[in-house]
This record gives C-alpha cells, sequence and structure tokens, in this order.
C-alpha cells in the first residue's frame, strides 16, 4: 500500500495498476502454492485441513471486489453516456465507498463474531485431532508492538520512496520492462513477510492461519487498498484542477 501511495503520487498510474494485480495474485497463487507445497512436505504422513468458513467469506469478499471493479470497466467500455466519463467517476467513487464499508463490517465481523459465526459455518469439516493448539507465551506487550510497528512504518515509507523513483532506472539497467518489475517483481518484494509467515504457519500445521495471511491479504488489497487509492486519486485530481 505504502509503494502504491508513492507510485500514484509520481503520477505512475500503470505501475500502482500492475503492482497491485500482482499482489493479489502472487497471495491466491504463489503464496497459497507454496504454503501447502511445503506444509505437504512436513506432514506428509496425514491430511491437513482448514476451516471452511475462512475460505467461504473471503471467496465471497473477492467476489463483491471484482464485482465493484467490473462495473465502471464496462460503462467505460460501453460509452454510452453523451458526457463521457461522468457517470464513470460517479460509479467509481460510490462503488469504493461501498467496498470500503463492506470491508470495515467484514473487520468487525471477523473481529466481534469469529467463534459463533465461524463455526457454525464450518460445522461439517473433520477436526484435525494432531493439531492442539498450545498457548504461547506473549514476547512483547501491546504498547512495544504498536511502537516498533510506528518505527518500522515509518523506515518502509522512507524505503518505498527510493524503491518507486528506482523503478524507471531499474528497468533501463537490466533491461527488464516495468510490466514484469511491477507485477512479478515489487509484490514479492513488498510482501515478503506476509509470504514467509504463510509458508512458516503451513508447516506448523495452521493452515487457518495461512489462508487468513495469504487469502486475507488478497481480501484486503482488492477490497481497502484498490478502493482507498481509487479515492485518493480522485482527491488528487480534484487538487489539480482547483489549482
Amino acid at each position: 500500500m505504502i509503494i502504491a501511495i508513492y507510485a500514484l503520487k509520481n503520477g505512475m498510474i500503470r505501475v500502482v495498476q500492475q503492482s497491485l494485480l500482482g499482489s493479489i495474485l502472487s497471495n491466491m497463487l504463489l503464496v497459497v502454492g507454496c504454503a501447502f507445497f511445503a506444509g505437504g512436505i512436513i506432514h506428509r504422513n496425514k491430511d491437513q485441513v482448514f476451516s471452511k468458513a475462512t475460505a467461504v467469506v473471503n471467496s465471497g469478499l473477492l467476489l463483491m471486489a471484482v464485482m465493484g471493479l467490473m462495473f465502471p470497466a464496462v460503462l467505460h467500455f460501453t460509452k454510452s453516456e453523451i458526457q463521457q466519463g461522468a457517470s464513470e467517476l460517479a460509479l467509481s467513487r460510490f462503488s469504493s465507498c461501498i467496498m470500503l464499508v463492506a470491508y470495515a463490517s467484514y473487520l468487525y465481523f471477523q473481529l466481534s463474531a469469529r467463534n459463533s459465526s465461524y463455526s457454525q459455518i464450518g460445522s461439517e469439516e473433520v477436526p484435525n485431532e494432531d493439531a492442539t493448539e498450545e498457548d504461547e507465551e506473549v514476547e512483547i506487550s501491546m504498547w512495544e508492538a504498536i511502537a516498533w510497528l510506528a518505527v518500522l512504518t515509518i523506515w518502509i515509507s522512507v524505503l518505498s520512496e527510493y524503491l518507486v523513483n528506482a523503478i524507471e532506472g531499474a528497468s533501463d539497467s537490466l533491461h527488464l520492462p516495468v510490466a514484469f518489475i511491477s507485477v512479478i517483481l515489487l509484490p514479492i518484494v513488498g510482501n515478503a513477510a506476509e509470504h514467509a509467515s504463510a509458508i512458516m504457519f503451513a508447516m506448523k500445521d495452521k493452515l487457518d492461519i495461512t489462508i487468513g495471511v495469504a487469502i486475507g491479504s488478497s481480501t484486503q488489497i482488492s477490497m481497502f487498498v484498490v478502493m482507498l487509492l481509487n479515492l485518493i486519486s480522485h482527491c488528487d485530481i480534484c487538487v489539480l484542477c482547483e489549482c
């Protein structure tokens, strides 16, 4: 998200689109595939199971995000209105607001009603008897975690600005197209921590957390990051028009 904001600030719209698309695809395909493969290698003598509820909810949210992105695109390519562009912007902003509200509702549902609703959806699945939930000791306090999160966010913001400014130079020096860097390299580098954590949880036979990290990240990008950047881009355009 931070990389996309800096790219949007520099007017690199195509890089923003391609990096977000690459992030969604890498999380859904590369990360999930590597996690399942690593988990299957470590636990080759048993079947790994995960909650059906997480997959059902995230599938519905991803379908909703596809519809929110598809409707403005369909209106754009039909070009049936007299004043071209007015309805596209209105529908794009409206769908972005709806997606943000839906994602906020999903977060509230996930935090407040996880134990009851999720267990009802996945009541038919077979529990994994070998996987036992062990209470892990808390290594740092909540305020220490918040402090570290703030420090790392600031540091990542600084590095992201340098990274965005170096995309075109790296493309020329390495003889790689900007599309390849945006779709393949940027998502892998930007989401390396999530990729590693998803694989580690799969190796520990915790596929529910793996699905939550990988597919949940794709849901977050499609319903929150894309829609938020859409609204931010409209605000930037309005400011430029006023100037």
